[in-house]
């Protein structure tokens, strides 16, 4: 009788929802590889036995494309396309139970702090000497650098903390670590993220040091551009933006999710701010630094936004003049505060104020832009895409903001390398440039 011939099982990993997740994922594919096991991140190869899935369950949208995937992937393993599917993340954190009762072909179901549990079903460690090393699952040139995991915060519409727990602080070394690892295999720019940046350091070291990792990620050779996202404004220490000032290596760019610009709904929230603070905070850091790009995001149609609220927030808007802007609309999520309030506002209604939030945006960014035109910028090349090199200015984060297009039937460029390019033209939401 002829021996069955053993196939070697080979991973993909599938990730859903936001950089963190993103970061998760390459964690994992670090620790598989370092086991000496096959794996492959988002890999289209047809030979990919065991699927793992990252899950986001963030808000409906997202819960809804992460159990489409779960079924997409379970097909496939009932159609003996693959041998294994498992689940992990911010989904099968907070509904492992009714996942597990719901779709029991899954052959195991993982947290978003399960990764030992995870590694083991393959018979692999944990290996603590790669701490710090990450394979990047995009170019090389930038990386997502998680600094922290969790939130303490206790926003009225945010599910986070149930599927990420509380806030824990990675040490500032160990982030150092990283950064020299990443530097050393051709990362030049840095994307600080966290649930929380801003809260950084208080579990660690009894007070915020946002401003004290940035100084020494700042003093790390090869790195080009440091990112700041997801400043909590609550708190928010000052110093960071004075750090932003003295360092030439630190972006003049600030996210800071702002959510509301109704003192009132923002009450509700629980964000422990005010419009007027918001707006006061705004001002102070444009007064240290003018030339400062700031993104945030706001919700429309949370309880207790009515029409008189929403204007609120639309003359916020056109006060603030946001360099860049994210509108989201309100998810009504089981187990958070806000899930105990009526959901009054139609799905609709909501849309069009988040379009109605955006067309304003859209003449703001438009506006902005125009006043580039003629100025030279230094410019970090992504991609090429369309017939253009396609780059982003020190105002401008991975995917979300303006990008400046290069014409590449007239320059070359490298990807991943710096240009400075003078713009010649401009869009609401992109650039044109000529290399200089």
């Amino acid at each position: 009788m002829k021996a069955r011939t053993l196939k070697k099982d080979k991973v993909n990993i599938i990730t859903m929802g936001c950089s963190k997740n993103l970061v998760d994922s390459e964690v994992l594919l670090t620790q598989l590889q370092g086991n000496g096991i096959d794996a492959s991140h988002e890999s289209n190869s047809k030979d990919n036995n065991i699927i793992i899935i990252n899950t986001c369950g963030f808000i409906d949208n997202a819960k809804q494309e992460s159990i489409d995937t779960i079924l997409q992937y379970v097909d496939a393993k009932e159609r003996g396309l693959v041998d294994k599917v498992y689940v992990t993340g911010c989904l099968s954190q907070r509904y492992k139970e009714d996942l597990e009762k719901e779709i029991p072909q899954v052959d195991a179901y993982f947290g978003t702090r399960d990764l030992p549990a995870l590694l083991k079903k393959f018979k692999a460690d944990y290996k603590h000497e790669l701490v710090g090393e990450r394979l990047l699952t995009h170019n090389a040139h930038y990386a997502y650098m998680k600094i922290s995991e969790g939130c303490d915060r206790p926003c009225s519409f945010c599910a986070i903390p149930l599927m990420r727990g509380g806030h824990i602080s990675r040490p500032i070394e160990e982030l150092v670590k990283e950064a020299q690892h990443k530097a050393a295999n051709g990362t030049k720019e840095l994307l600080l993220i966290a649930q929380d940046s801003t809260y950084y350091g208080l579990d660690l070291y009894k007070k915020r040091k946002l401003a004290d990792l940035m100084r020494a990620l700042s003093d790390v050779e090869g790195i080009e551009w440091i990112r700041l996202h997801y400043a909590f404004p609550t708190g928010f220490p000052m110093d960071v933006i004075e750090v932003m000032k003295e360092r030439p290596n630190i972006c003049n760019y600030l996210d800071i999710p702002l959510q509301h610009g109704s003192s009132s709904v923002l009450k509700t929230m629980r964000r422990g701010t005010t419009r007027e603070k918001q707006e006061e905070l705004i001002h102070s850091i444009r007064d240290l630094i003018p030339e400062i790009a700031i993104r945030t995001t706001l919700i429309t149609g949370h309880p207790g936004e009515g029409e008189a609220e929403f204007q609120e927030m639309v003359d916020f808007v056109e006060r603030m003049k946001f360099e860049r802007l994210g509108v989201f609309t309100y998810s009504h999520e089981e187990n958070t505060h806000a899930f105990s309030m009526e959901d009054s506002t139609p799905d609709e209604v909501k849309q069009e104020r988040a379009n109605h939030l955006m067309e304003i945006q859209e003449q703001i960014s438009f506006d902005l832009n125009q006043q580039k035109i003629g100025k030279e910028f230094k410019v970090l090349i992504d991609k090429k895409e369309n017939g253009y090199f396609v780059g982003r200015t020190e105002y401008d984060s991975v995917e979300v903001d303006n990008e400046v297009l290069i014409d590449a039937s007239r320059y070359y460029c490298r990807i991943g390398d710096f240009v400075q390019a003078k713009i010649t033209d401009a869009t609401e939401f992109d650039l044109y440039g000529d290399v200089v």
